[in-house]
């Protein structure tokens, strides 16, 4: 209780400190209050959600030079999670664009209390990662390598080290840790009333104890948001609301879905030590105990994230303002043993409280921002996954510049709330999938793994009879996509708990199926595509998607096109296969988290015309992709049409029969380079189809394979994956797609400024790629994304792809260059003889490994000659 009343009366004191700078400041224009006593009847913006990120958008937003913004807060500023957070500011994070978030934070958090006079409580302690295994290592020294070329110190430390900055942790399990020097600790209810004062006094409007029931629609756009004191039209609507985002996007007229869920988190306060704790002390962070420790008030502040977490509130906002939740210490004690373990020496420290607050989750632990895929102007930030305060300044920054430019200056697409869909909003689901989330924030990452629950959401009709044929499963989007087929006699169960940063237990089989697929022929499923159908009464189709795509869609009936989707800076939002059915009608394959970004983008810009329809058909056909030499003979014998070259050239697309079935789309391209045909089967044919192909194919020799081995084959042949490699920051100029690109088809389209200007003046990046040469695929340490690239001893860039190449015999990455001048660091044109002449190291978790670069189109690198080069590109995004 005791606890309760201080943390309350910090609290209230920095909230009433706060009213009474706003006022004085206010009562220079002749405002007597904090905030007008009434609402005003519209504005441009308005933001429901007084915590760090609802204030920090209104801070940017108003940086920015709009400032005709209401924040509304249902009770009062900083009174929900924020209170309680821990305050611990870590920029060691795995996503690139959340370690970028956390140090915009760390350093907006640094001058923030001079620029406002808010105290913060900010101070710089540096952070302690602790590794208790070598894979934990491993996996910090990833991040330390990150951390590193982005200019943020960072080192690999030992145990004696650690003891040296921390005498009090126990260091006997140790073997060996990370150490962030810039990490720092601040007070989070503080930097949010802090953030709230700056906003103030640049015009923000803040009205506590004002709660919002619904957000008004028309026509797709936000018009108005009702209160409890009233209707305040607007052109935008912000969901800062935390853990109630969930049920304020679904409270309006057109729901909104915010997949986030809260759970019971715990956290314990002792009294100050006989020897105060030095304030500037190193925050400790123990994931194999699961816990964090830092200095409160010359005591212990420890939390964690427990096996068996508590999910809470699962329908109704029933708090205006979170208050301590139950304590359960024996739901905490394995959190308690673990921070005894680790210091011994607080065996006689005198507990204060425990702490139980409400932190949200979401189902694959990153965060929610963006604007809704279904009503303009409805933007979201929520779902920070107990890393609100780390991320706090660096997401309301980036969701402001969304607002007012269009587009954030950072590539938020790990973040975008439409890389969910409807489905992933389920209540059982979220439920569930979060009590796997909370224990994953401590688990070790590493590569390819999987969540386990909220399975077996969306599959194709041949979902059990893959699975009867030893198909182990991965998750894209809700959709089961096979990963690769175990032979009989293998360990089910040893190669589904394999986990390991080297080479895995799964390479000899994914081996076997990319010979497969180049020696004779594999039967690929890949029902996930997304899939389009767009036809017009006119010509209504063919000119808009000649505006929305780069290349040239009018092409003769049956003929594919491979094209992107760019913005107005020539990025891709989309990579995409287009097949003409008819000359009114379209046929669009994207990826498989495409489906509601394409969707809404498309939407969005599409005319609105009666005569113009667009359909999602993604449930209605089953893929088939069949790759390799042999897949000819299969389908001459099953459709008795002839499929020669002649007949049935690449980049085709033709209606045929297929066993008894009718009606089924096939194309003739792969997404590998490889020869072969995609087929786009009614799901009522799914299974016959599937049946007759490998019946069929038995004397060729076919066998089933997964996507890890279109994945070695796709990037051994340079095919670019979006989302991945490509994104919305990336153009055809970039990534040696020029060809796919119509500067002169006849009419303007979407990027072709910005392509015209790149061609005129070059690229400052540059997709590559490298061939490790000085790497054992058996006893090194394996790349597989985000490493970084050296050129002649200076960091160039990262990797955004990694294979092994079964062909070569060698690993493969793909990424992208950049030039900078030595002396000033300007950013300079890529030019091909920079790329060529320089001398390559990929960075695996601190070891540098010898690279050679190529570039697109490059000379052969195989023993046979691939088919059709340029044309096989149109599979680049396929993954």
């Amino acid at each position: 209780m005791f606890l309760r009343l201080l943390s309350d009366l910090q609290w209230r004191a920095a909230n009433l400190k706060w009213r009474r700078m706003t006022c004085s400041w206010r009562s220079t224009s002749s405002t007597a209050e904090p905030y007008p006593v009434s609402l005003p009847a519209q504005a441009q913006v308005v933001i429901c959600g007084g915590g760090i990120m609802g204030t920090s958008v209104a801070y940017h937003l108003s940086k920015m030079g709009w400032k005709d913004i209401v924040l509304l807060e249902q009770g009062r500023l900083a009174a929900g999670t924020t209170r309680f957070c821990a305050g611990i500011v870590s920029t060691a994070r795995h996503v690139s664009i959340e370690l970028k978030m956390a140090d915009y934070s760390n350093k907006l958090y640094q001058q923030l209390e001079q620029e406002t006079g808010v105290k913060t409580g900010y101070m710089k302690t540096g952070s302690i990662s602790l590794a208790q295994t070598q894979d934990r290592l491993i996996s910090l020294k990833r991040i330390a390598s990150s951390l590193n070329v982005m200019g943020i110190p960072c080192e690999i430390i030992t145990p004696k080290q650690v003891a040296q900055l921390h005498p009090l942790i126990n260091i006997h399990d140790l073997v060996g840790a990370m150490y962030v020097p810039e990490d720092a600790l601040v007070s989070s209810a503080n930097v949010s009333l802090a953030l709230a004062t700056a906003a103030s006094r640049n015009g923000v409007q803040i009205h506590e104890k004002t709660s919002v029931s619904h957000v008004s629609v028309q026509k797709g756009r936000v018009t108005a948001v009702e209160t409890d004191r009233g209707q305040i039209q607007c052109q935008y609507f912000v969901n800062c609301a935390g853990q109630w985002a969930y049920e304020l996007g679904h409270s309006g007229e057109e729901p909104v879905n915010i997949p986030l869920h809260a759970c019971e988190h715990f956290y314990l306060l002792t009294h100050p030590l006989k020897e105060p704790l030095a304030s500037n002390l190193p925050t400790i962070v123990d994931p194999d105990g699961r816990i964090y420790i830092r200095n409160w008030q010359g005591g212990i502040l420890s939390g964690g994230f427990e096996k068996n977490p508590k999910p809470l509130f699962t329908e109704g906002r029933n708090q205006l303002e979170i208050h301590n939740l139950q304590e359960d210490w024996d739901h905490f004690e394995p959190l308690l043993s673990a921070l005894l373990r680790r210091m011994p020496d607080l065996e006689a420290l005198q507990i204060m409280q425990l702490v139980n607050c409400p932190e949200s989750f979401t189902p694959d632990m990153r965060c929610i921002m963006g604007e809704s895929p279904t009503v303009r102007g409805y933007f979201v930030l929520a779902g920070m996954n107990s890393a609100g305060i780390s991320y706090g300044g660096g997401a309301g920054k980036y969701l402001a510049e969304w607002m007012v430019n269009g587009y954030p200056s950072e590539n938020v697409w790990p973040l975008d709330l439409k890389r969910f869909g409807a489905l992933q909003s389920s209540r059982t689901f979220l439920r569930h999938r979060v009590m796997e989330v909370m224990p994953l924030m401590c688990d070790l990452k590493v590569p390819r793994w999987d969540f386990q629950t909220g399975r077996q959401l969306r599959t194709s009709p041949l979902y059990d009879r893959l699975d009867a044929q030893g198909a182990r499963w991965m998750e894209k989007h809700g959709f089961e996509r096979v990963k690769y087929f175990v032979p009989p006699g293998k360990d089910l169960l040893d190669l589904d708990q394999s986990k390991t940063f080297y080479k895995p237990d799964w390479f000899d089989i994914v081996g076997s199926e990319v010979k497969c697929c180049k020696e004779a022929v594999c039967v690929i499923d890949m029902s996930s595509f997304t899939k389009f159908e767009i036809s017009s009464t006119g010509d209504e189709a063919l000119e808009s998607l000649q505006y929305l795509f780069s290349n040239d869609l009018d092409v003769p009936v049956g003929h594919v096109v491979h094209t992107g989707m760019l913005n107005e800076k020539g990025g891709y939002e989309n990579d995409c296969s287009i097949a003409r059915l008819s000359k009114r009608s379209f046929f669009m394959i994207s990826p498989t988290d495409q489906q509601v970004h394409c969707w809404a983008w498309l939407k969005n810009r599409l005319p609105d015309d009666s005569n113009l329809t667009m359909e999602d058909v993604t449930w209605k056909y089953t893929a088939l992709n069949l790759i390799g030499p042999r897949a000819v003979d299969v389908l001459s014998e099953l459709s008795y049409a002839p499929i020669t070259p002649e007949h049935f050239p690449s980049l085709f697309c033709k209606e045929m029969s297929v066993g008894y079935a009718n009606g089924i789309r096939v194309m003739s391209i792969t997404h590998t380079g490889e020869p072969g045909f995609m087929l786009y089967i009614p799901i009522e044919y799914a299974l016959h189809v599937y049946n007759e192909v490998m019946n069929m194919g038995q004397k060729y020799g076919i066998r089933n394979a997964g996507y890890y081995a279109l994945r070695s084959l796709r990037i051994e042949k340079f095919f670019a994956f979006w989302g991945q490699d490509l994104d919305a920051f990336t153009t055809p100029m970039e990534c040696g797609r020029e060809f796919q690109v119509k500067l002169e088809k006849g009419m303007q389209f979407v990027g072709q400024e910005a392509l015209l200007e790149q061609k005129q003046n070059g690229v400052y990046k540059r997709f590559t790629m490298f061939i490790l040469e000085d790497h054992d695929t058996d006893m090194d340490l394996w790349p597989w994304w985000g490493e970084p690239i050296f050129r002649n001893g200076r960091y160039v860039g990262k990797t955004t792809s990694s294979a092994y190449s079964y062909t070569l015999e060698r690993h493969v990455c793909l990424g992208f260059v950049q030039h900078f001048d030595e002396k000033t660091g300007e950013e300079l044109v890529v030019t091909t003889d920079f790329i060529n002449q320089g001398e390559y190291e990929i960075d695996i978790a601190g070891q540098r490994f010898q690279a050679k670069a190529k570039l697109y189109p490059f000379s052969s690198l195989f023993t046979h000659r691939r088919r059709k080069d340029e044309e096989e590109l149109s599979g680049y995004q396929r993954e």
